[in-house]
């Protein structure tokens, strides 16, 4: 996982990017990576192994999940993914550590499972994610916000320390025990894209949306409370009544008080 030029503390166990500059050592030393070494838009500052722990239960990861470590540093948290059962695979720029990962998931029994490719993230494709994860400033997530709101509604994104600005994680932890510094995982789930009109039976539903977050009214008379996304679950009542359905392209079904309903979007 990485983060970007600035200070930065401690030297806790985990993963983060750096670029390509001062790599060289002798050809008779092992690789060894040296927090705070400088990159091509970072420096890398490891995540301790405790933050990536809880950044992995959070994601609820699963042996069914691909996950993409974007900045995938020593591979630390692309190999503790693929202990759990997952397909990892870490996108990382410096050749070194890419090299480094590479031998550390052979020695950890997981290369099967645990991949590393030397790549620039931002000119990668990484759209068969389940899970995403990252360790980058707020700047950095910003440039890849529009690529993560562009995959499917449900994928996990959960990043060390630092937000998307005004899209709102769903989740976050902050971890006391065993994390010296950078030690708030934060967590979205990418939304189903549902602003705009439906129809809902015989009356129209308008939809505002920010993100996970939903505005509207169902009819003339009945705005709507509680309105929210998860992923593709979506959730609100409406005239004292609560709909949660699941929503798949321009369709919506589920249920309201034990009955099925469905919409379909319109127009105007």
């Amino acid at each position: 996982m990485s983060i970007a030029r600035r200070s930065f503390l401690g030297a806790a166990l985990g993963a983060a990017s750096i670029g390509p500059h001062a790599w060289a050592q002798p050809a008779s030393a092992p690789y060894q990576p040296q927090v705070g070494q400088g990159g091509k838009d970072v420096v890398w500052v490891p995540t301790s192994q405790t933050l990536v722990d809880r950044m992995l239960d959070m994601a609820g990861l699963t042996p069914q999940d691909r996950l993409v470590d974007l900045g995938s540093g020593d591979g630390r948290l692309v190999i503790t993914a693929a202990k759990r059962g997952a397909r990892a695979r870490g996108i990382e720029y410096n050749p070194d550590m890419v090299a480094l990962s590479r031998r550390a998931a052979e020695a950890e029994g997981v290369a099967g499972r645990a991949s590393f490719e030397q790549a620039d993230i931002f000119a990668s494709d990484f759209s068969e994610a389940t899970v995403v994860t990252l360790f980058l400033l707020p700047n950095l997530n910003m440039r890849l916000r529009p690529t993560l709101l562009g995959m499917p509604a449900g994928t996990r994104v959960l990043s060390n320390s630092f937000t998307m600005e005004d899209w709102e994680p769903d989740d976050s932890f902050n971890v006391v025990e065993g994390c010296a510094g950078y030690c708030n995982a934060l967590k979205w789930v990418v939304p189903a894209k549902v602003g705009g009109n439906w129809q809902l039976g015989g009356e129209r539903l308008q939809l505002t949306q920010s993100f996970q977050k939903l505005e509207g009214r169902l009819g003339p008379a009945s705005p709507l409370a509680a309105a929210r996304l998860d992923g593709a679950n979506i959730r609100f009542t409406a005239g004292g009544r609560t709909y949660a359905g699941q929503v798949a392209g321009n369709t919506m079904r589920g249920t309201v008080d034990g009955a099925p309903w469905s919409a379909t979007r319109v127009a105007g």
